[in-house]
This record gives C-alpha cells, sequence and structure tokens, in this order.
C-alpha cells in the first residue's frame, strides 16, 4: 500500500487532534510509519484523539507559536510533513475572524517556514479546503486552475493560505530538494467529527439529546465524501512527493464521484434510512452567508495520480452513521475496523494506491 513508502518513516502531522488528524495518524500508524503531531489539545469531548489512543507522540502547541514550531520540526527529523490544524469552521470564522486569519494564515506561514530551514523535511503536503475557490455558484465542478477567494473569513483565509504555499514553492522550495503540494477536499463526513456547526456531529448531539436538529439551508449543494477518501489522496500526494515527483508540487483536487453532489436533506434522509431517530426541521431564522452550489472536478488526481473513491454516496453515509450509532448506543469505537474495511474494500474494486503517475 503506497509502495511502503511510509514504512519506518518519521512523519509530522498538524492537527492531529482534529478529525482529519486522528484518522490519518491511525492511518499512518496503519502503514508503520513514525508519527509526531503538533496541534492544540482537543476541543471537544469526546474526542476522537483521545478515543483512539494511539501510541505516538503528542506536543500540544499553537501553530502561531513561530519558535515552538520551529523546535518541534527540526526535533522530530520528519520527512514528510502533513499540514492539517486549522480554525475550520465557517460559523466561527464570523465570530472570531482574527483568529481565523491569523491560524489560518500566520499559522501556515510558520510551518512552512519551518519545514524550509529543516534538513530532513523532503516533502510538504498542506490542506486546505474546497471553500477557496472564488464562489459563483457554477453547476460545474471548480478545478485547480480556477480564481481563488472566499466570502466568509474561513473561505477567504484558506484561498490566502493556498497563495502563502504557492509563494513558498516559487520563493524558496522550487530550486531545492524540497517539494510542496496543496490538497482540497470537499465536505468530508465519517465518524468521530464532534465538531460545532457541522452537519452530522450536530444530528448526533441532538439524537442524544433527544431533541430535533434546526437546518439551515436544507437545499444547499455539497460535494459529500468520507474522510478515508481524501486521506487516501493526501497519502497518494505524500509518496509521490517523497519519490520526488517534480509535477505532483501543485494544487490538488480530492472530491467525490458526481453522484456525491448532494443536497443537505438527502444526506439527512439517507442517515435517517440507517438511524430512524434521526429528526430535524428547517431553521426560520436569518443565517450567515454560506454558498448554496459548491462542486470540485477531481479529473487532475484521478488522471495524474491515479485517485479515484471507493465509497458510493450511500456507502459513505452508512460507514459514518454506523460509527456514531455504535458509539453512542454501546460506547464502541470501530475506526480501527472501518478502516480495515475501506482498505479492503479498495482491493476488492482495483483501487491501487501505489501507480501515482504524476
Amino acid at each position: 500500500m503506497f509502495n511502503n513508502v511510509y514504512r519506518n518513516r518519521k512523519v509530522l502531522v498538524t492537527g492531529h487532534t482534529g478529525f482529519k488528524g486522528s484518522w490519518l495518524c491511525l492511518w499512518l500508524r496503519m502503514l508503520g510509519a513514525e508519527p509526531v503531531g503538533l496541534a492544540l489539545p482537543p476541543e471537544t469531548q469526546p474526542s476522537h484523539w483521545d478515543l483512539l489512543g494511539l501510541d505516538m507522540r503528542s506536543e500540544y502547541v499553537d501553530i502561531r507559536d513561530r519558535v515552538k514550531v520551529r523546535e518541534i520540526v527540526e526535533d522530530s527529523q520528519a520527512e514528510i510533513v502533513f499540514h492539517l490544524a486549522a480554525q475550520p469552521l465557517v460559523r466561527r470564522s464570523y465570530r472570531e475572524p482574527i483568529e481565523t486569519w491569523d491560524v489560518n494564515v500566520t499559522g501556515t506561514v510558520n510551518i512552512l517556514d519551518a519545514c524550509r530551514n529543516s534538513e530532513a523535511v523532503k516533502a510538504i503536503v498542506s490542506v486546505t479546503t474546497d471553500k477557496c475557490y472564488e464562489n459563483n455558484e457554477w453547476v460545474w465542478g471548480y478545478r485547480e486552475t480556477d480564481r481563488l477567494g472566499g466570502h466568509d473569513p474561513y473561505s477567504a483565509s484558506k484561498a490566502a493560505a493556498e497563495i502563502a504555499a504557492a509563494s513558498y514553492r516559487r520563493s524558496f522550495l522550487d530550486k531545492g530538494n524540497k517539494l510542496l503540494a496543496t490538497a482540497r477536499a470537499g465536505n468530508v463526513i465519517g465518524g468521530g467529527d464532534w465538531s460545532e456547526d457541522r452537519l452530522i456531529p450536530d444530528l448526533v448531539r441532538a439524537v442524544k439529546s433527544g431533541q430535533t436538529l434546526e437546518i439551515r439551508s436544507p437545499a444547499a449543494t455539497r460535494p459529500w465524501q468520507h474522510v478515508l477518501e481524501c486521506l487516501s489522496g493526501y497519502l497518494m500526494l505524500g509518496e509521490a512527493l517523497l519519490s520526488g515527483e517534480r509535477k505532483a508540487a501543485e494544487a490538488w483536487n480530492f472530491g467525490p464521484e458526481k453522484e456525491g453532489n448532494r443536497p443537505v436533506e438527502q444526506v439527512l434522509q439517507a442517515v435517517k434510512a440507517q438511524w430512524p431517530a434521526v429528526e430535524w426541521h428547517r431553521s426560520a431564522s436569518p443565517q450567515p452567508h454560506e454558498a448554496n452550489l459548491l462542486y470540485l472536478d477531481s479529473s487532475k488526481a484521478r488522471e495524474l495520480l491515479r485517485w479515484r473513491p471507493v465509497l458510493s454516496f450511500e456507502e459513505t453515509v452508512e460507514m459514518t452513521a454506523s460509527w456514531y450509532q455504535e458509539f453512542i448506543e454501546n460506547e464502541a469505537v470501530s475506526s480501527i475496523r472501518q478502516l480495515e474495511q475501506y482498505c479492503a474494500l479498495a482491493s476488492q474494486r482495483g483501487v491501487a494506491w501505489s501507480e501515482a503517475a504524476a
């Protein structure tokens, strides 16, 4: 898997205590890597990171602390850095715009500069978001060459993080032995996400408390995908960079197949089919601006990295709902089993994660 490129390799994951980061660390451990985590302590209770109890070094540091970040990057001797640490919430960015810009832009620059000055680092995958594009409510998918932008502070700060990464690539890394790529994923769901103001975690909390969930925009369409789908893309991209594929040092979209682009209400209906206790109602109060229509075109990753999703929309929702259902009803954490199931399905369906052609 991934040509065994991660086995016994030192890897730094920023944001490892978050939703995506904790799943990535679980997968890296399964691949035989030696990950080190750099992040703030988990902000939620429960937290997927705490529930996993992974045996790895974990450093609780704010990525805005430039000196400490540089110390940890250097001390970790990581050959590849997956930068996922961020303020990732749209509605929180309206409440705390300065923090959002500071974390997402200054924090990213701190990570990139520490990597620039590390002799060990060979590859960097900096993760942003599908919301980094200037959203024109197009009916076709955004490509990596489309204009960056953003209405809300979160989206705009992530576009700025992309610009910062491109600047570091051109100014400092292109002529050296370090390769930097950025990755933009869709609306990621899966077990273990407990963030505020996200559809599935909010829904789970409502079920647990015996309430119905207030839905802001049931007709809003998003590219829904399971967390393991985008992580497989990040890992393939990391493999290409570690192998010295300079053409991989660009921006990449990792989104679902076209059938994964669904309105919020269809996601809710699919979850309810799996978990009948789920109930919701539409909000009547005015809401901050959020994009109504957002698609990703991931043709580049499919053609050049040979990446493609494993799960259908229905399987994505079923895996997500069953993780939470098992946890709420039985206090069971099924992450390892689901990761093994996902890898087995990939093998059965001929998805080869070691054929990057960039």
